[in-house]
């Protein structure tokens, strides 16, 4: 590998165990390629989506090695361990500065209409091209109760005009948005998004979806109400 390298190599595609030929990494030469790259200004990216069938040895992956998570990308999924070709699944570990690039890029750039997706789609345009009209008045109505109950527990937010999410400002509990949904999961089992997931400009906010019927929400906003009150108490 260092007779390839040149001053335009800028990462290292590791396709570990191998397809076709079913090679794979064994401990010692990750180790003597981690030393090597370690202090190397190149990124590698290690595709180990078979990394459990690895008959006569443990795997290895090239991350875990001394120097190297923070400069590895991994990439695996479940269409190999557990036979789920089809079902598209896989997922990517790398350092959190690298991910939330590649995120950016994944969620715009890689997804595909499977083909039953397709067809109901068209189904959906065949049949029911007037529920959208009919759900919009149900979204209002959620819409309209959410606020009141914001207002009520003195949660200000801007009246949507559309979509189904609410913005409201959590900036009087004392905590950045990220630590105030850990806390309302672990506290009250309820899920909303961080306001910082939508860059800077989201600090001190959090999203909720009103796409829920209204039995749902009504739990829901009895929880954040429940862990308001103890986060004012605090």
């Amino acid at each position: 590998m260092k007779q390839k390298k040149t001053a335009r190599t800028k990462a290292v595609i590791l396709p570990y165990p191998s397809n076709p030929t079913g090679a794979v990494l064994t401990h010692e030469q990750g180790e003597e390629l981690a030393k090597y790259l370690q202090n190397q200004e190149i990124f590698v990216v290690s595709d180990e989506i078979y990394s459990e069938l690895n008959y006569d040895q443990e795997h290895v992956s090239i991350a875990q090695f001394p120097g190297m998570k923070e400069k590895t990308i991994v990439i695996n999924g479940l269409s190999k361990s557990h036979a789920m070709t089809g079902w598209r699944i896989g997922f990517v570990f790398g350092p959190a500065y690298l991910m939330k690039h590649i995120l950016k890029v994944h969620q715009y750039n890689v997804s595909c209409a499977s083909s039953i997706s397709q067809q109901a789609a068209l189904a959906a345009l065949k049949n029911g091209l007037e529920d959208p009209i009919k759900m919009k008045e149900e979204y209002k109505e959620r819409r309209d109760y959410v606020l009141e109950r914001l207002n009520r527990m003195g949660l200000s937010a801007v009246k949507p005009a559309g979509a189904f999410y609410i913005f409201p400002s959590i900036k009087a509990s004392g905590l950045t948005s990220n630590a105030f949904a850990v806390k309302l999961l672990e506290e009250e089992k309820l899920a909303v998004v961080p306001g910082d997931a939508f860059s800077s400009y989201g600090e001190g906010y959090i999203r909720l979806s009103y796409a829920y019927s209204m039995e749902q929400l009504k739990v829901a906003l009895d929880r954040l109400e429940s862990f308001w009150i103890k986060t004012k108490a605090r």
